[in-house]
């Protein structure tokens, strides 16, 4: 669905209102935008954005209107991305709180509380989006390696591999040192007693 075609929340004295003429449509572009299942979910989403909108002691509805916005725009496909796109939102709007209060800090306590909440704000944000991403990215067939077979020269062929992994011993492996010991002695005296021949036919 466009997000444009969603309709706009109106607050009022009591809670908000789905600005649309029809009750039913409204709810249901609404829902479909939030990204949410059903009319509890969405209003319940919707009253949560309402108080982090709040500026001074009430909501505000310049900040309700642009947290609606991006939460529309980044088009969440379920419950839980919902959830998770509008604590970014709320994250955004708050870190950019911490920014004016930051600039217009007069004294060293201020200022040093609002650099700190403006660091930590602004560390969460990108997490969130990662958070985004690999949750989104669930559904994306893995690249499994069910074998690694080291042949030759170093060489390593990745992928589904039949033939069982090599071992190349080194020679000065001391254990393939003890294993051609006994070579080296059976071969030696094969050598000496052609010598001892060529010595007596001399």
């Amino acid at each position: 669905m466009n997000a444009a075609a969603a309709p706009k929340i109106k607050l009022l004295s009591h809670g908000f209102s789905i600005d649309h003429p029809d009750p039913k449509i409204g709810d249901q572009l609404m829902a479909d935008a939030l990204g949410v299942a059903d009319r509890e979910a969405m209003h319940g989403m919707i009253r949560q954005l309402v108080k982090a909108s709040v500026s001074g002691e009430s909501p505000d509805e310049v900040n309700l209107s642009f947290m609606m916005s991006m939460v529309k725009s980044i088009r969440p496909r379920d419950s839980v991305e919902a959830m998770l796109v509008a604590q970014m939102v709320s994250v955004h709007v708050m870190a950019m709180r911490c920014a004016h209060q930051l600039a217009q800090a007069d004294d060293l306590a201020r200022h040093d509380s609002a650099a700190r909440a403006l660091g930590r704000l602004a560390r969460t944000f990108p997490a969130q989006i990662e958070a985004l991403n690999r949750y989104r990215s669930q559904g994306e067939p893995a690249i499994k390696v069910q074998n690694v077979s080291v042949g030759d020269g170093g060489k390593a062929i990745v992928g589904n591999v039949t033939q069982h992994a090599r071992v190349i011993v080194s020679d000065k492996n001391p254990g393939s040192a003890a294993q051609d010991a006994p070579k080296a002695a059976r071969a030696r005296p094969r050598r000496d007693s052609a010598a001892a021949r060529r010595e007596a036919q001399a």
